[in-house]
């Protein structure tokens, strides 16, 4: 098969201009991302493992869950309220052959984590991985001072603060072999000052990574990161203006944004075993955008 050019293998800016309310919906979005669901074939590395992913619905969440579900695992996911992108998760994943669980609930709430863990594990009884994949990012803002306690707030405990809980509720039920993903981004090293609050929760989420896997390896369960650069999802949308929608990636040395379908193998591998002396690390998947 001849090779592709990877400049060329998404839609490059400039992108439909759009605009979009909070937490935004995939299925308006033009052009619709790209998750997977023609192109990504398993090979059976995660047989019969159980995985929750938070931030399932759509987006990098969407793809993971496809992706884990053709390796062979069962697949849980969580979501806030966009049902109708809840909707394609469930299908894509039941459609692979393999069972789901679709979990909706506000993560800013311990209560809800808790709820989340213990639906999953009554359900599957047991957790093998845990993708902390949900976040909050709000709109970009022109000055600092835009930045309102209540969405700070907001932003942290969607963010950081629910991969603490959903950790901590998480481990009585994950045995050694398990792995802990979480979703930094380059942000957390190139922040915009736009959506600095959603940077700086970023950059928590690199030292709670390096920090929890260095306890956890003792129990024979591995905690990574992922961190992406520019990736064509419902947060764009929604958190910028048209225009900048419209030069989305534009400045990437590849041209385009990624497409979460390009995302998802890199879950898969620090999710089986072929990573299984990979712990406490940050894998950029941001297109020669530097993690320094």
């Amino acid at each position: 098969m001849a090779q592709k050019n990877p400049r060329d293998a998404g839609p490059k800016p400039p992108l439909p201009p759009q605009e979009q309310p909070p937490p935004g919906l995939e299925v308006e979005m033009t052009p619709e991302p790209d998750y997977g669901l023609t192109s990504y074939k398993g090979l059976g590395r995660l047989k019969d493992r159980v995985v929750l992913v938070t931030g399932g619905d759509s987006g990098i969440g969407r793809a993971v869950c496809l992706a884990f579900a053709r390796e062979g695992a069962d697949v849980a996911f969580a979501y806030l309220n966009e049902d109708p992108d809840a909707e394609v998760t469930r299908r894509a994943v039941e459609d692979s052959g393999h069972q789901v669980l679709a979990l909706k609930g506000d993560l800013t709430d311990e209560s809800v984590c808790r709820r989340i863990i213990e639906d999953t594990v009554k359900r599957f009884g047991r957790i093998d991985v845990l993708v902390n994949n949900a976040a909050y990012q709000g709109k970009s803002v022109e000055k600092f001072e835009e930045l309102t306690a209540e969405r700070i707030e907001r932003t942290f405990r969607t963010n950081i603060i629910a991969m603490f809980h959903l950790v901590r509720f998480a481990l009585p039920h994950m045995k050694a072999g398990g792995s802990i993903i979480n979703v930094a981004s380059i942000q957390a090293y190139q922040p915009s000052p736009g959506i600095l609050d959603y940077a700086s929760t970023k950059g928590a989420i690199v030292t709670f990574t390096k920090g929890l896997a260095q306890e956890l390896i003792e129990r024979g369960i591995r905690v990574n990161a992922v961190a992406p650069g520019p990736v064509w999802t419902p947060l764009i949308p929604q958190s910028f203006d048209a225009e900048k929608v419209k030069k989305f990636g534009q400045q990437s040395p590849m041209g385009r944004p990624a497409q979460p379908v390009e995302l998802a193998p890199s879950f898969v591998f620090l999710a089986s075993d072929e990573s299984r002396y990979v712990n406490g690390e940050i894998l950029g998947v941001t297109g020669g955008k530097a993690l320094a």
